[in-house]
């Protein structure tokens, strides 16, 4: 009944959040995915399920990084969105990179980079009036 009322909540949250505030709960979710893959790359060897944990959130922390970068505006986002899409394309081949080869560093790394880019994104949401928080950025907004 519980994760009823979470997933409840967490719909009502999506549906009144302003596009700023989406991208940063991405951010959000691909650095939770991160650190749940990390952690499970810093298990033991021989621990049951280790490898689908570790395949599972990468594959997560690359959807939402697809998904961020497939709503990039090009057409309005002056130099930041060709700036973010390579970002992102970096970001989604080092996460592969880890999934193949089963490293923490790559993940230390990229969860590093997001953490700052998060950062950033959300001084600039908290710097901007609430009805102008840089939807040019984003595509479909404005």
């Amino acid at each position: 009944m519980v994760q009823g009322y979470a997933r409840t909540y967490r719909s009502n949250a999506v549906l009144t959040a302003s596009p700023g505030q989406l991208v940063l709960m991405l951010y959000d979710g691909a650095l939770r995915s991160l650190a749940l893959a990390r952690d499970a790359l810093e298990r033991p060897e021989g621990q049951a399920h280790r490898f689908e944990v570790i395949n599972r959130e990468l594959l997560k922390a690359q959807a939402i990084i697809a998904e961020l970068q497939g709503g990039l505006n090009f057409s309005d986002g002056g130099e930041v969105a060709p700036t973010l899409d390579k970002l992102y394309d970096y970001y989604n081949r080092r996460i592969f990179e880890a999934n193949l080869r089963k490293e923490l560093s790559p993940v230390i790394e990229v969860e590093g980079l997001l953490n700052q880019l998060r950062a950033s994104w959300a001084e600039m949401l908290t710097a901007q009036p609430i009805n102008d928080e840089r939807p040019e950025l984003i595509r479909g907004v404005a």
